[in-house]
């Protein structure tokens, strides 16, 4: 299995409420929960994050 090194935005709320990515695997991003570290992860192609993260 890939091992992702997943971080957390420096933005994220003190209480913990927020997601994870890791951008470490070409190609991929995986974003998880961060309360849940041991959930799902959902993968998607980096083109469609980055398409993502420019319309947010």
């Amino acid at each position: 299995m890939t091992q992702f090194h997943f971080v957390k935005s420096s933005y994220s709320a003190s209480s913990g409420e927020c997601v994870e990515v890791a951008t470490n695997v070409v190609g991929t991003v995986a974003v998880r929960d961060s309360k849940d570290a041991d959930g799902p992860v959902i993968r998607v192609a980096a083109s469609a994050w980055a398409a993502f993260a420019a319309s947010a």
